[in-house]
C-alpha cells in the first residue's frame, strides 16, 4: 500500500509530480515559496539520522532506571562500555557501543499530547496557528542539501512515515516519504523512460511560455518540483534505496547477509528477520546508512509502538526493545566500520516520556516533566550521561540543567557545521531563529 503523509511529501506525492513532469502537464498546485539568503555551509559529508519513536517511549525503561524506587519497573540496569553510564537490560548491544553515544537525561517540555509534542521536538517551536515551522530535516536540506549539487535524489528522506514539514521553507525542502523497502509506487517503466526526452522538449517549450506569462518566485519552484522529479526517475543514485543494489560510483555495494543481519535480531540465532517485511525497523537503517553514503544529509527512520498506556514491560521486552537495540548496535557498527560515524550524527527521541508512576493497567502514561533522548556520533564527545533526574524520576535533578528540543538541535547543528547565528524568514517576514535560538549542549562539545 502506498504511504500517505499528511506533513511531508510521501512517496505519491512525489511521483505524481514525475508523471506529470513525463506527461508536460503543469502542477500548479504544488509551488512552493523559497527562500533566500541562507548562510553558505561547507559541510562536506555532514549527515543526520534522527530515529523517531512515535508514541512516546518510556525513558525510564530505557535510558534511566531507576532501580530501588517504586516507579522503578521490572528492569534492572546494566553497564556500558561508557564508564559510569548504566541502561536497560534489554539493550546489550547499544551497551556495547555506548562510548559512541551520550544520554541527555534532563529533557522537559509542557507538552505532552502526541500532536503537540511532535511538532515541538522536531522543529523546536511549540506549534503556533499563525505560523508553519519546519521540521530540522527540512533545515537541513534547505541549509545543507541546495549545496550538493551532485546529489540528484532527495535530500530529506523520511523512512516508515512522515513526522514533519518544511513549512515556510518551501515543499522542495519537505520530506520524501518511502516504506522501510525502500520502494516506490507508480515509477515510471523502461519504456516511459526512453520517451522521455521528447517529453522534455515539450514541457521546456510549456514551462517557457509558463514563466513568462508569470511573475515571481512561484514559476521558479514549479520549474525545480520537475527538475527533482525527472531526476528521480533517470539517477543512478537510486540504487541507494534497495539494500541488493550496488553503485560503485557511491560506493554502493549490494548488502551481505551478514550486514543485513548486524541490523536485525535474530530469533533462535537464526537468519536474520526478514529484510522485506520481518524487521523493517533494521531494514530502514540500512537504507538510511546507504542513503547518507550516497549523500542525502538527514534521513529519519521511524520506529512506532511506543504508547504504553498498559502491558509496558511485556512489550518492551519481547517486541521494542530486541527491535530497537540491535537496530541502534548494528548502525553504530556499520557507520564506525566505514569511517562514517564521526560526520553523522545520530539523534534518538519521541514526542515526550512516560510517567514515573506506574498505571493500574501495568503501563505508563504520558509524561514531559522529565525524560531522556539519545545522541551520538557526529564527532560530539559521547559515552556520557549528561543531566540527570531525581530518585523516583519526577522531576529533573536540582544541580542539573533542563534541556528542551532547540538546545538537541542546536547540537546538531554545531556537529554539523551549520551557523549557530542563521535565522530564516517566515512567509509573514518575521524572522525565525534556527532551533528556536537553542543552545548547544557544551558537555558534548568537548
Amino acid at each position: 500500500m502506498p504511504i500517505w503523509n499528511n506533513y511531508g511529501m510521501g512517496r505519491r506525492h512525489f511521483m505524481q509530480h514525475m508523471a506529470t513532469a513525463a506527461a508536460t502537464l503543469p502542477a500548479v498546485n504544488f509551488l512552493s515559496h523559497l527562500q533566500a539568503n541562507a548562510a553558505t555551509v561547507k559541510a562536506n559529508n555532514k549527515a543526520c539520522i534522527l530515529l523517531w519513536m512515535s508514541g512516546g517511549p518510556p525513558t525510564i525503561d530505557i535510558w534511566d532506571l531507576k532501580p530501588g524506587s517504586k516507579n522503578g519497573g521490572e528492569f534492572r540496569p546494566i553497564d556500558t562500555a561508557a564508564p559510569g553510564v548504566q541502561i536497560s537490560e534489554h539493550m546489550p548491544g547499544t551497551a556495547k557501543v555506548f562510548k559512541d553515544l551520550s544520554i541527555v537525561r534532563s529533557m522537559s517540555t509542557r507538552e505532552a499530547d502526541h500532536g503537540r509534542g511532535r511538532y515541538f521536538m522536531h522543529t523546536g517551536y511549540v506549534p503556533n496557528p499563525t505560523v508553519t515551522h519546519p521540521t530540522f530535516g527540512s533545515v537541513v536540506s534547505y541549509e545543507i542539501g541546495r549545496s550538493r549539487t551532485a546529489l540528484e535524489i532527495p535530500s530529506f528522506v523520511s523512512v516508515g512515515g512522515g513526522s514533519g514539514q518544511a513549512g515556510f521553507l518551501g515543499m522542495s525542502h519537505a520530506p520524501f516519504v518511502v516504506g522501510s523497502d525502500g520502494r516506490i509506487n507508480n515509477a515510471p517503466t523502461d519504456d516511459a523512460k526512453k520517451r522521455l526526452p521528447g517529453r522534455l522538449e515539450m514541457l521546456a517549450a510549456v514551462e517557457s511560455n509558463f514563466i513568462k506569462s508569470k511573475r515571481g518566485e512561484l514559476p521558479e519552484a514549479h520549474k525545480d518540483v520537475y527538475k527533482n522529479a525527472v531526476n528521480l526517475m533517470t539517477s543512478r543514485q537510486m540504487a541507494a534505496f534497495d539494500v541488493d543494489k550496488a553503485d560503485p560510483s557511491f560506493g554502493l555495494e549490494a548488502e551481505t547477509e551478514e550486514t543485513k543481519a548486524m541490523y536485525n535480531p535474530a530469533p533462535g540465532g537464526g537468519a536474520a528477520m526478514g529484510m522485506r517485511g520481518g524487521n523493517g525497523f533494521g531494514q530502514s537503517l540500512l537504507m538510511a546508512r546507504r542513503l547518507v553514503q550516497t549523500g542525502v544529509p538527514f534521513v529519519e527512520v521511524n520506529l512506532g509502538g511506543w504508547d504504553l498506556h498498559q502491558d509496558v514491560f511485556n512489550t518492551l521486552s519481547q517486541q521494542r526493545l530486541p527491535v530497537l537495540d540491535r537496530g541502534i548496535s548494528g548502525l553504530v557498527t556499520d557507520l564506525k566500520q566505514r569511517g562514517m560515524l564521526d560526520d553523522t550524527v545520530i539523534v534518538w527521541m519521541g514526542e515526550f516520556g512516560r510517567t514515573p508512576r506506574i498505571n493500574q493497567n501495568t503501563g505508563r502514561d504520558h509524561w514531559a516533566a522529565s525524560w531522556s533522548n539519545m545522541i551520538g556520533g557526529g564527532g560530539l564527545t559521547n559515552g556520557q550521561a549528561v543531566g540527570a533526574t531525581d530518585a523516583d524520576g519526577v522531576r529533573v535533578a536540582d544541580n542539573s540543567k533542563a534541556y528542551l528540543p532547540g538546545d538537541i538541535w542546536a547540537t546538531v547543528a554545531h556537529a554539523m557545521q551549520i551557523p549557530l547565528n542563521t535565522v530564516h524568514t517566515s512567509k509573514r517576514g518575521r524572522p525565525m531563529k534556527l532551533a528556536n535560538g537553542g543552545t548547544p549542549i557544551k558537555e558534548l562539545l568537548g
